[in-house]
Parts: structure tokens; sequence; C-alpha cells
């Protein structure tokens, strides 16, 4: 469980990266491919909802009952997941405004883009290096099978979708390098 969750976060962290490669576009002036930029923000919506809020129920409720003291650590990503959701909804909304033409500062989209991409790379940054070692100390073999089995779909389910529903994102996320490893 825990090397799908290492997975996941790699996962995660090379579509920050076609993200980041879009942002620096606009920030050089020019215009990115603003439809890519919404298949990896419905992406990235689709999974957060089906993937990262029920593993982050379960793992809370769990470790919960093992370790009270992880109370706060478990309350502080629960916020930061709510405002990261509400960041990438209103880049989604933005880029919905985009692709029907609707004028939309350029300045300011690049400045959310930005602020969403780092806010995520904080929260990640955060389950690294505050969730995982929790989960490593009070969870056991039966406990993290347990969570396996009650996800609604693994990783590569995610990806055989990410391939098939968004082709070309799909090509950029293949080679998008693992932002994580040296």
């Amino acid at each position: 469980m825990l090397k799908q969750l290492r997975l996941d976060h790699a996962n995660m962290a090379r579509l920050m990266h076609v993200l980041h490669l879009k942002y620096k576009t606009l920030a050089e002036g020019e215009r990115p491919n603003f439809k890519l930029m919404r298949e990896v923000v419905d992406y990235i919506l689709d999974y957060m909802h089906g993937f990262t809020l029920p593993l982050e129920k379960l793992c809370s409720e769990h470790l919960l009952e093992r370790a009270p003291q992880a109370k706060d650590v478990s309350q502080r990503l629960g916020e930061e997941y709510h405002a990261l959701n509400e960041r990438l909804k209103q880049l989604s909304d933005n880029l919905d405004s985009i692709l029907m033409d609707a004028v939309v500062p350029m300045d300011r989209f690049a400045e959310d883009l930005k602020a969403y991409l780092d806010a995520h790379r904080t929260y990640l940054r955060h389950e690294r290096e505050e969730l995982f070692p929790l989960i490593r100390e009070h969870f056991d073999d039966e406990d993290l099978q347990r969570l396996a089995e009650a996800m609604p779909e693994d990783a590569q389910a995610k990806l055989a979708e990410l391939q098939e529903a968004y082709p070309q994102l799909y090509e950029e996320f293949r080679e998008a390098e693992d932002p994580t490893q040296p």
C-alpha cells in the first residue's frame, strides 16, 4: 500500500510537471495548450475525488483509532486538501471560460495556476513527510491490505483511463520525468 502511495505521488508529480511547463509557457507570454491543461485539471479532479479523498478518509479514520496524537496532522491535511480542491475548481472554471473564448486576464490566470501548483506540491510533501511515516508506524500489513481492498480503483486502472480518455495528456505525462527523483 505504501509503495502504491509513493507511485501515486510520483504520478501526481508528473502531472504537476506537465502543468508547470504550461505555466512557464504562460509566463513567457505564449499561449499554452489550454485544452491539454483542461484535460490535466479534469484528470486531477477525478483522481482526487475517486482515489485521494477516499484514501484520506480511510487512513485518517484508521490512524486516529491507533494514534490519537495524529489528529492535528490529519486535520491539517484535511484542511489543505479542501483548500487545494477549491483552487483546482477555480482553475477548472477559468479554463472553461478561456476555452469558451471569454475574457480571462492571463496574468491572474497564471498567478492562480502558480498558486495551485505550489499548494499541491506542498500538500504532497506534507503527505510524504508526515502522513506516510504515521502509516508506516501504526499500520500493519493486514491494515494496509484492508485499506487497499477498500479503495475504489488502483492507480494502474486510473492510468489506463488517462491513456484512453486523454491521449495527448498521456503522451506528455509519459514524457515528463518524475520530479521527485534525483
